[in-house]
């Protein structure tokens, strides 16, 4: 018997958010994440190559602000001119657990990279 449609892909978002998971805890165990919109423009700008990922978080009220969304679309067009890896998440508040192990939580979490 096949598994439903919707089993197989909630089990490959498990998956992927436990590799999330992993990628992050190991980044900040080496001091190689950058979070806040503006610092990542700000490295970025410095060391683009250096980035292998960006994650880009926003909730259902955060698609409303539309400053936000073109800083998006930016960092977006930025990361594939420069074949940086991207993932939209869409639930910023469990990143900000993920993200509580660093020293002191930042208030902006819209963006993080991972060096």
């Amino acid at each position: 018997r096949r598994a439903r449609p919707e089993r197989r892909c909630r089990g490959r978002m498990e998956a992927a958010g436990d590799a999330l998971e992993e990628v992050l805890n190991n980044a900040l165990s080496q001091r190689s994440v950058t979070v806040g919109v503006y610092e990542a423009a700000k490295l970025l700008n410095v060391a683009a190559d250096s980035v292998v990922l960006c994650l880009l978080a926003a909730d259902e009220e955060d698609g409303r602000d539309v400053a936000l969304q073109i800083h998006f679309t930016l960092l977006q067009a930025f990361c594939c001119e420069n074949d940086i890896n991207i993932l939209r998440v869409s639930n910023p508040a469990r990143l900000a657990q993920l993200l509580r192990a660093a020293a002191a939580p930042p208030a902006d979490l819209h963006c993080v990279l991972v060096t």
